[in-house]
C-alpha cells in the first residue's frame, strides 16, 4: 500500500516483514505492541485515537503477521528499535516526528527508540515496561523468569505461561483472545532478553522531560507494575496511572485514549535533542 494511505501494509526490514495498520489522519502517533501480542491488541484504542491522528500500530518481528525471514532467534530491544524506526521513517512520519506509545516490552522499545532517535520522537509515554533488571530485587526476578523457561521446555508453553502468569497477580498474561497465539515464541525468544534488557536511564535523563511513565490503576500490586516506578523515579518523574491494569488499553479504549492524548499534550516536544555527549 501507499504509505500516506489508511489500511495495512508489509515493510521489509533486515530479517524480517512487519506487518502494519494505519488508521486516520493527523499528528502521527506511533503505537508499540510487547511480548506475545500484536496489533491486533490495540484495535480499540487505535480506532479512537484516529478520530483525531494518524495512528501505526504493527505486529513485532516474529509474532503474527510480521514474519521472520531465517529461523526463530533470541530478540533484541536494539534490533526492534531500529524495526520501530524504519516504520517511522516509511510510513509513521517520513521525514518528520511523531508521538510513540509502548506497551509492555514496547514500552522499552520506545525508550531505545527515544535514546537513538531523538530528532524523530516528539513525546513518548511507555507503559509497565518489563524490565525487572531495575528492581532491587532483580536477582530473584529474573531467577523466576529462568524457571518459567524451564517449565516452558520442560512441560510446553501452558503450564509456562501460567507460571508466568504471577507477574500479573496470577491473572492470566495479557493478549487479546483474537491475536495470535504467540506464546512459544515469546517464551522461547523474547522473554528472558526483554526482561533483562536494562534501560540506560543516565542517557535517557536528558530527554526526561518529554517521557512520561505510565502504569495501571489495577495492576499496582502485581511486579509487572513495579519496573515503572522505578523507571519514573529514576528520571525523576511522576508515574502517571491509566485505567485498568497491564492492558487497560484493550479493555477501557477511550477511556485510555482521553488520558493518554492529555498526557502527550502536557509533555514538551523535543524536536532535534539528543542525549549529552552525542
Amino acid at each position: 500500500m501507499d504509505p500516506r494511505e489508511s489500511g495495512s501494509g508489509t515493510l521489509a526490514v533486515p530479517g524480517a516483514r512487519l506487518h502494519y495498520e494505519v488508521r486516520g489522519e493527523g499528528p502521527p502517533l506511533l503505537l508499540i505492541a510487547g511480548g506475545n501480542s500484536d496489533a491486533d491488541v490495540f484495535g480499540g484504542l487505535a480506532a479512537v485515537l484516529a478520530a483525531g491522528h494518524r495512528v501505526v500500530s504493527y505486529d513485532p518481528r516474529g509474532n503474527s503477521r510480521s514474519v521472520l525471514d531465517g529461523p526463530p532467534a533470541d530478540q533484541r530491544i536494539e534490533v526492534h528499535a531500529d524495526d520501530a524506526y524504519r516504520l517511522l521513517d516509511a510510513v509513521a512520519a517520513p521525514g518528520g516526528t511523531a508521538s510513540v506509545f509502548g506497551s509492555c516490552s514496547g514500552g522499552l522499545i520506545a525508550l531505545e527508540l527515544t535514546l537513538r532517535h531523538p530528532e524523530r520522537v516528539r513525546s513518548v509515554v511507555v507503559h509497565e515496561p518489563p524490565s525487572l533488571s531495575l528492581l532491587p530485587d532483580a536477582e530473584d526476578q529474573l531467577a523466576f523468569i529462568e524457571e518459567v523457561h524451564a517449565a516452558f521446555r520442560r512441560e510446553g508453553v501452558g503450564a509456562a505461561m501460567a507460571r508466568f502468569s504471577a507477574l500479573f497477580g496470577g491473572r492470566a498474561a495479557p493478549v487479546l483472545p483474537e491475536a495470535q497465539d504467540n506464546s512459544a515464541f515469546f517464551l522461547a525468544h523474547t522473554m528472558r532478553p526483554f526482561t533483562r534488557f536494562l534501560p540506560d536511564v543516565a542517557a535517557l535523563a536528558p530527554m526526561a522531560e518529554r517521557i512520561a511513565v505510565a502504569g495501571g490503576r489495577e495492576s499496582r500490586t502485581q511486579v509487572a507494575h513495579r519496573p515503572a516506578v522505578v523507571l519514573a523515579e529514576r528520571l525523576g518523574r511522576e508515574l502517571v496511572e491509566f485505567p485498568g491494569g497491564h492492558s487497560g488499553y484493550a479493555k477501557w479504549p477511550a477511556e485510555f485514549a482521553r488520558l493518554l492524548l492529555d498526557v502527550f499534550a502536557a509533555l514538551p516536544t523535543g524536536r532535534g535533542r539528543a542525549p549529552c555527549g552525542s
